[in-house]
């Protein structure tokens, strides 16, 4: 099994908690509109904490959250400074640390219903021109529908670099049955991602509860594949369950009490004895959780 590694946690609660400008409907990107300098203070906190990889700030640089007009006149360099300012942490590090590209759901998170292939490449391919002088891998987070993850495969074209596919799971557990909030099931949406050359399939932005039965239905499909050489991992959020028509960041959904650092790492410890070989935080998820999960899985 490959050796762990361990990504960051949620940008937008943490730059927050600092006292970031934040409201919606910009979500993370006011912070990189006008102090982009506590952009670059969660970052260099997540490689304080362990974390292997950081992940550019660029997950609500969509007209979804800061408008259309906005996006046009400036959403190619906002995403320049995003992916820019995670390089200068990564390189300011005493250690090796990667920088992924966050390659958002172009029409918003989990709503597979609202995906347009026509209306969101020509805004995918902005961000991916904008990030690419910057980053190590590709990260397309929160596909809440296999075909958001095929027009993230077309859009990086010939791109060589790593490209890591994440989906939203439905946050009602289902045994043995794992969904993406589209309805597709896990197993399909791992055999669309081998289809799509992935050197990753993880799940994020979704309840700790179920993760595990994810991936054990892509650990099951790999194996029918025959590709062992494909990594899995979790970075799950600490929200309460979401409706099947909630929107992610529609407003600023309250945190679970239980997801201590703690009681996160309970769940992650299950997650790696599953076979993740990547894991990390989303929404609500912090560098105390990340420190946590670095101390006590032994990432170094």
């Amino acid at each position: 099994m490959p050796a762990l590694t361990l990504l960051d946690g949620g940008t937008g609660r943490e730059l927050k908690r600092i006292g970031a400008p934040f409201r919606q409907p910009e979500w993370s990107a006011l912070a990189l509109i006008e102090a982009p300098d506590l952009v670059r203070r969660v970052h260099q906190a997540y490689v304080d904490a362990g974390a292997d990889v950081i992940t550019t700030n660029s997950y609500a640089l969509v007209p979804f959250h800061i408008g259309a007009e906005r996006f046009a006149a400036d959403g190619e360099r906002l995403a320049a400074l995003a992916g820019w300012l995670a390089r200068q942490a990564a390189q300011a590090a005493r250690r090796p640390v990667r920088v992924a590209a966050s390659l958002p759901p172009i029409c918003g998170s989990y709503r597979a219903d609202w995906f347009d292939p026509v209306f969101a490449r020509p805004i995918l391919e902005v961000l991916v021109g904008a990030l690419a002088p910057y980053v190590d891998h590709w990260q397309a987070e929160t596909l809440s529908a296999i075909s958001e993850a095929e027009l993230v495969r077309a859009v990086l074209g010939t791109d060589t670099r790593p490209l890591w596919l994440s989906f939203t799971l439905n946050d009602e557990r289902m045994p043995g049955q794992p969904r993406l909030r589209s309805g597709e099931s896990v197993r399909a949406a791992t055999a669309a991602a081998v289809r799509l050359g992935a050197a990753a399939i993880l799940f994020n932005c979704s309840q700790p509860e179920v993760m595990g039965d994810a991936l054990d239905a892509a650990r099951a499909a790999l194996d029918v594949a025959g590709r062992r050489d494909v990594e899995l991992g979790v970075y799950a959020n600490a929200f309460a369950p979401q409706r099947a028509d909630a929107e992610a960041n529609s407003d600023v959904t309250r945190i679970r009490d239980d997801l201590t650092p703690a009681g996160y790492l309970d769940w992650a410890t299950d997650w790696v004895a599953r076979g993740a070989s990547i894991v990390g935080g989303c929404c609500g998820i912090g560098p105390e959780h990340i420190e946590q999960l670095a101390k006590s899985l032994a990432c170094r």
